[in-house]
């Protein structure tokens, strides 16, 4: 039976050079190290800087995989995402209708608790990313299941609307953050390196099912058994699936003597490990990264590109119901665009290890904005076909969202700091984000239609699409300050 790998802990005195896997320790081969040691790489910079990495004693050890084990990190992810952003937006459009007419709320009053939502995310996600740099996201995806399903349980008793503001916009959005992209994503990003693009693309995939899945299942229960009913339904679902997802996080694979993408110490050794080393020795810090002009670049971009998905989950079932569809035929909508989302994320995973990932993430943008006019004026005009190409379309454009933004935060400022890194720009890619769904609903409240509020929304997309191809990677030009991690 393979040996358990325990971790060392910190000692007086400062951190202690990492030794080279083996020397002195006879159980030490191949993937991993069995004994009390850290892995090491050529030069003397990235051994010093190896050593900041401080393993936390909240993350149990892990038995030497026969599989790499950031595999099975990447399943959980899945998992996981499909849970929060299930519960973050596809589940949303199901209750609109519902819930407006039975407690005689406006869709803008509705859409309201999303909107703060969105800026409870952005505060959350500004301090998650650095709990997850320093602690792993074990412990914090726990609490976020039960603070997550609690809400939801909660939901189904609620009468008044301060009651949804308040928990579905604070409470439900908190629990999400806690289980979400942000925490599960950096994670995937410090187990791979090489494999980055396709892991993430992988893990993603989880998003679309939730809209292939969740959005038809939800209307089949509300409409069977009513939008209570339906709350404790996802309740009682969120708990049995993130429980286990959160079980298996692990921090880094440093932590536990593993190399990313699951290279064997000789292999990590030598040039194959050069990606890794550079990956690790050229990270930016918080500070480093919102002085580059490349953050705000990506916040706007990326910010404007995500609209899209907060305006359709939420509005695509009343704006085709409103066009004379019927709302099974409109659920169906989100799973038809969620299909090839689903499908093409792994492609897009495995373009992004070989081609730029910015000029693919501005195609994607592209591909989305002329979706998006598809969709507006073929609805309105009731050209069926049309309609289903739209939403293909969308589709495939949302299919790169998640894992191109990952995979480009992490390639242009590193992994060292990646938590820190993305949690900073977050409060500003969620702002730009969370008026949108609320504008849409209120350009209905007084036009009566959604038709300028997706016109506008293409056009977001589309000069997304120009930022994106011409943002640039920053380099570092200052040392990183100390041996451990940094708050900023």
């Amino acid at each position: 039976m393979p040996a358990k790998l325990h971790r060392r802990r910190a000692t007086t005195g400062g951190p202690r050079r990492p030794q080279v896997p083996g020397a002195g320790c006879p159980e030490a081969t191949g993937r991993a190290v069995s004994c009390a040691v850290r892995p090491t790489f050529r030069g003397d910079t990235l051994a010093t800087q190896t050593a900041a990495f401080n393993p936390t004693p909240s993350d149990p050890p892990i038995r030497v995989p026969r599989v790499y084990y950031g595999y099975w990190l990447v399943l959980a992810a899945l998992v996981a995402q499909f849970v929060a952003m299930g519960a973050g937006s596809y589940i949303l459009g199901p209750f609109l209708e519902p819930m407006t007419v039975d407690l005689g709320w406006s869709r803008s009053e509705f859409t309201l608790a999303r909107t703060i939502g969105q800026v409870v995310l952005a505060t959350c996600g500004f301090f998650v990313g650095t709990y997850v740099d320093r602690n792993g996201g074990r412990r914090l995806m726990l609490l976020g299941v039960s603070i997550l399903t609690a809400s939801m349980l909660g939901l189904s008793v609620i009468d008044e609307l301060w009651q949804w503001t308040i928990v579905y916009g604070i409470a439900v959005s908190a629990g999400a953050a806690m289980i979400g992209n942000l925490v599960v994503n950096v994670t995937l990003s410090k187990w791979f390196v090489d494999k980055r693009g396709r892991a993430v693309g992988w893990a993603a995939m989880g998003v679309s099912l939730a809209g292939v899945l969740l959005t038809p299942f939800t209307t089949a229960v509300v409409d069977s058994w009513g939008w209570r009913v339906g709350w404790r339904v996802l309740a009682v679902g969120a708990l049995l699936l993130v429980v286990p997802s959160a079980l298996a996080m692990r921090r880094s694979p440093e932590d536990h003597g593993l190399f990313p993408d699951g290279k064997t110490a000789e292999e990590a050794a030598g040039t194959g490990g050069d990606r890794a080393r550079a990956d690790f020795a050229e990270s930016l810090t918080r500070a480093e990264a919102l002085r580059s002009s490349a953050f705000y670049l990506l916040v706007l971009a990326f910010g404007m590109f995500a609209v899209t998905i907060g305006v359709m989950l939420l509005q695509t079932v009343p704006f085709m119901t409103d066009a004379g569809y019927g709302r099974a035929e409109a659920s169906l909508m989100i799973t038809l665009a969620s299909v090839p989302a689903l499908l093409s994320k792994p492609v897009w995973g495995f373009l992004m290890d070989r081609v730029a990932p910015n000029k693919l993430a501005s195609g994607g943008a592209a591909v989305t904005g002329l979706a998006m006019i598809v969709i507006t004026f073929s609805v309105r005009g009731g050209v069926d076909p049309a309609v289903y190409a739209g939403f293909f379309l969308l589709g495939l454009g949302w299919g790169g969202l998640i894992p191109l933004q990952e995979v480009i935060w992490a390639t242009f400022f590193g992994r060292r700091y990646l938590g820190s890194v993305r949690s900073a720009g977050m409060p500003f890619s969620l702002v730009i984000g969370a008026g949108a769904p609320l504008l849409a609903s209120l350009y209905f409240d007084r036009v009566g239609n959604y038709d300028g509020a997706f016109l506008t929304v293409a056009v977001m997309n589309l000069t997304s699409a120009v930022l994106l191809l011409f943002v640039r990677r920053p380099t570092r030009k200052l040392p990183v300050p100390g041996d451990e991690l940094p708050a900023s």
